[in-house]
C-alpha cells in the first residue's frame, strides 16, 4: 500500500476536534451542494478537505503550522500549480467562529466553481 494512502486512512481515523467540527458541516453535500472528501491524497499530498468539482482544498492549520510557514507555503504553491484553489484556515477559528469559517468556505467555493 502506498504511504500517502496509508497516512490518509490514519488521518481520517484520527481527526482533530476542528476537523470533526468542520466535517459535520461539509459532509453530505450540505454546503452549496458540493461534495467534499476528507483526508484525500492530491498530488502526492494529503488534503484535509477536497471538493473535486470545484478543485477546492480546505486546509486546517494548528499551532504547529506557525513553525512551518515556508513548508506550508510551498505545499500551497504546488497544489495551486496543479490547478487547485487552496483555502488555509486556523483550527481555533473553526472552533471559535464556525459560522464565519463556513461563510468563507462558501464564498471561496462559489468563486472556485465560477458562480
Amino acid at each position: 500500500m502506498k504511504p500517502v494512502v496509508h497516512n490518509a486512512r490514519r488521518l481520517r481515523r484520527d481527526m482533530t476536534e476542528a476537523e470533526k467540527r468542520l466535517w459535520k458541516y461539509l459532509r453530505g453535500r450540505q454546503l452549496e451542494g458540493a461534495k467534499f472528501r476528507r483526508q484525500k491524497p492530491v498530488e502526492n499530498r494529503i488534503a484535509d478537505f477536497l471538493c473535486v468539482e470545484a478543485k477546492l482544498i480546505v486546509e486546517l492549520d494548528g499551532g504547529q503550522h506557525g513553525e512551518q510557514i515556508e513548508a506550508d507555503a510551498e505545499r500551497t504553491r504546488q497544489l495551486e500549480a496543479a490547478g487547485y484553489t487552496v483555502l488555509r484556515l486556523w483550527n481555533n477559528d473553526v472552533l471559535a467562529n464556525t459560522e464565519g469559517v463556513l461563510h468563507q468556505i462558501r464564498r471561496t467555493l462559489l468563486i472556485a466553481k465560477g458562480e
